[in-house]
């Protein structure tokens, strides 16, 4: 199966100002990413409300993006949709293989793109 490319993040116009839950998010995959000095962090909400946060995983015989594993997170507790998710990084784009895993169970679901400092860049949704 090909390695899917990375995704654009469109840039907004003005800062983007997220609800308390989308911000919720962000600070989950802010704090995964910085306790395990990670390259990105992340974290999803499924459609009950709850949240599953992960960190990139690089090891030699193992490798899993950020948001795949918050995804696999979620989907191993049961859940079969989800409503938002965040990627905290200091790329440019979004990886093809973390937006593929999150558009495995919500085709629209916003995927919010920030910083380190947790500064929003961008949001994916298609």
């Amino acid at each position: 199966m090909p390695e899917p490319t990375q995704t654009a993040v469109p840039t907004p116009p003005e800062p983007v100002t997220l609800a308390a839950e989308d911000a919720k998010l962000v600070t989950l995959a802010r704090s995964v990413r910085a306790r395990v000095g990670a390259v990105e962090g992340a974290a999803v909400r499924d459609q009950d409300g709850r949240t599953y946060a992960a960190a990139t995983v690089a090891l030699p015989s193992l490798a899993v993006t950020a948001l795949q594993l918050a995804v696999a997170s979620a989907v191993s507790a049961g859940a079969t949709l989800l409503e938002a998710a965040a990627v905290v990084t200091e790329a440019s784009a979004l990886d093809g293989s973390g937006h593929a895993a999150v558009r495995d169970l919500a085709a629209d679901a916003p995927i919010f793109v920030a910083a380190p400092d947790g500064a929003v860049f961008g949001t994916v949704t298609a």
